[in-house]
């Protein structure tokens, strides 16, 4: 185990190391272009007043030839090696180095300044790519500080703090208040309450007593547990989790950019027509050097410029635009993928819900509800406690001049008191069980907290997750936007899932699902259309990177689920989730406009081009100007 932590330092400072490389790369080729702009502009100026040999021309081109599509033809090598050849790249290297190897025909004119200039073109178009995809994302794992990195554990009758991975199963560690539990394992003896944010999701601390089961990743509140551990460190729960966020990424079923898909289908065509050009003709005529130039011009002609540089230019205005009203997509591939979602699945607490705790009902059985609230709320008052803090909110007049004394809280049950002479319990059903009362069981979904007073049982109040304000309007306005399903998924009881999702309209929900459950769901859904996870907490992390795209909601949501999305909330509101998907739709629309209109110009070109009527630079400018008014299509997607 000790060296996979290894392994993984050194993952990380790899992915550091190529994320810089990544943010300085815009500059790189923004000085590229440049370099290669005015070497090309030298060169012409020297072609026109020297009277050089055809090679030492070339020479002189290749320079800035080399400078600015090396990289260019290296990827085009590669994807030849990879038996992938006909990508853009493939068609740019094809068409420049045809038009730079033109010029050796047996009378033909040299056409060098045609080759560097269609390169430098696809650059540039390369360059707003680079920008509109913008920085890749940072490995999520170290971001997730689950895992503590020592344990507690009793060996022959002495306490010593060892090395997680170093615990054997069977053992028995001592974990204290606000530590975390380091491995899965059986209380045998302590009483306390466990924060299980992290893992489920759920913010209600959950109590444990002697014989429950206690995760990895959950932090101990109250009181001190000795715990007999059942599961390795790297076979934990935590470990799961963390391994599920590394692996995760790898199942990721990202959308090819658009481009790339679009020159699958248009390369082949045209290198395919290029040849037949290049060789029927001249099997009637004999006149092999003129077909051959044409062909080759065919293919300088065919050359995407214009969607090279618009398609991703209009990605880039979709994420400018989207981001100004707090969406951040992380990438045009994302957009593109946004635009399909057909299921939207949702995690509860904190995205349809608030996560913040509230009294939504009082049941008194002996007292009026002011009265059993007052009690409740006096007895609770010192408590941190998310649930004590509800109490307080609704009862907050305690200045009342009651005396409370003998305050003593039982880990994961609840407290008792002693006010004005009478004993007061407020806790869980099995406090009250404790004290000798029979409580009852309420038809409203939530947290019951009991109240008994001497014994007798005083009745109870409902405390449940408040619904965002928006999220009912969130989810008819995904449905208005054609999307098909809408599912929730909760670490919490099934009374309470079913109450949000009756609420709320959702069109199923599964409840009491651990992290690795909610895996399991997304994947079942996974085969009925393109689907997007909606969540915030560091347990939504392994979800969010499995499914087809994540969302996470910014604001509250924690680093490793926004690290793991490609979709960020900034605010905390669903409703901006419809708005998303609309954005998503109108810039792939504007990127098909531009799609067609470039290739329609094109195939005019590509006609002339092949009856001898154009020539290079006319093809050039025609291709120019197709692009300049794609890229004020492009500027569209901005508003």
């Amino acid at each position: 185990m000790a060296h996979t932590h290894e392994h993984h330092h050194e993952h990380e400072h790899e992915h550091e190391h190529h994320h810089h490389e990544e943010e300085e790369s815009p500059r790189r080729t923004v000085i590229k272009i440049a370099v290669a702009a005015v070497l090309l502009a030298v060169a012409v100026i020297v072609e026109k007043h020297t009277d050089w040999a055809t090679w030492q021309y070339l020479l002189l081109y290749l320079v800035p030839y080399l400078i600015v599509g090396l990289d260019t033809l290296k990827e085009a090598a590669e994807a030849l090696g990879h038996g992938e050849a006909l990508d853009e790249n493939f068609l740019m290297s094809i068409a420049t180095l045809g038009a730079l190897a033109i010029g050796f025909l047996p009378g033909a004119e040299t056409q060098f300044p045609e080759a560097v200039f269609v390169m430098l073109f696809f650059q540039v178009g390369e360059l707003f790519e680079g920008i509109a995809e913008g920085r890749s994302r940072k490995s999520v794992a170290h971001l997730m500080d689950i895992r503590p990195d020592t344990a507690n554990v009793e060996r022959a009758g002495v306490l010593q703090s060892v090395p997680c991975e170093s615990v054997a199963v069977g053992e028995t560690v001592l974990i204290r208040p606000g530590e975390k539990v380091p491995m899965d394992g059986v209380v045998l003896e302590g009483e306390s309450s466990l924060d299980t944010v992290a893992l489920t999701g759920e913010s209600v601390p959950r109590g444990v007593h002697e014989g429950d089961e206690v995760l990895s990743g959950c932090v101990n509140l109250s009181g001190v547990l000795r715990v007999r551990t059942t599961k390795a460190f790297g076979e934990s729960t935590a470990s799961r989790i963390l391994e599920l966020v590394e692996h995760a990424a790898e199942n990721k079923s990202h959308s090819e950019r658009f481009i790339t898909r679009f020159a699958r289908v248009y390369t082949p065509i045209v290198v395919a027509l290029a040849v037949l050009l290049a060789v029927v003709p001249p099997l009637f005529t004999g006149a092999w050097a003129t077909w051959i130039y044409r062909a080759l011009m065919f293919l300088v002609v065919s050359c995407p410029c214009a969607l090279v540089i618009s398609v991703p230019l209009t990605f880039f205005g979709g994420i400018g635009s989207a981001s100004r009203k707090g969406i951040l997509i992380k990438g045009s591939s994302y957009m593109d993928t946004l635009s399909r979602v057909r299921t939207v699945v949702f995690d509860k607490t904190g995205t349809l819900t608030e996560g913040v705790f509230e009294v939504t009902a009082v049941h008194p059985d002996a007292l009026d509800e002011k009265e059993l609230l007052h009690l409740a709320a006096h007895v609770e008052r010192h408590s941190t406690h998310p649930i004590a803090q509800a109490l307080l909110q609704a009862y907050p007049d305690e200045q009342d001049g009651c005396s409370v004394s003998d305050i003593r809280e039982y880990a994961g049950k609840g407290l008792t008191a002693t006010v004005e002479g009478h004993t007061v319990a407020v806790g869980n059903d099995r406090l009250i069980e404790q004290v000798g009362a029979a409580w009852r069981p309420c038809h409203q979904s939530g947290t019951l907290v009991h109240v008994a007073v001497d014994g007798a049982y005083a009745g109870h109040i409902v405390i449940s997750d408040r619904i965002k304000e928006d999220a009912a309007q969130a989810i008819d306005a995904l449905h208005a936007a054609g999307i098909r399903k809408t599912v929730m998924l909760t670490g919490d009881q099934r009374a309470v899932a079913a109450a949000v999702a009756g609420q709320l309209g959702l069109d199923e929900f599964h409840a009491g699902l651990l992290p690795a459950d909610k895996v399991a769901r997304v994947e079942a859904l996974l085969p009925e259309g393109t689907l997007a996870f909606v969540g915030d907490g560091i347990n939504d992390a392994p979800v969010l990177a499995r499914a087809d795209l994540g969302i996470a909601m910014g604001a509250l949501g924690s680093d490793a689920a926004i690290e793991a999305a490609d979709v960020v909330l900034m605010d905390d509101r669903p409703s901006k989730i419809a708005l998303a998907v609309r954005t998503a739709r109108q810039t792939l629309r504007i990127a098909r406009e531009n799609l067609w209109f470039a290739v329609g110009v094109k195939l005019l070109v590509l006609v002339l081009a092949a009856c001898g009527v154009a020539t290079m630079w006319m093809a050039v400018f025609a291709d120019v100007g197709v692009t300049v008014l794609a890229v004020l299509n492009a500027m569209r997607a901005l508003r």
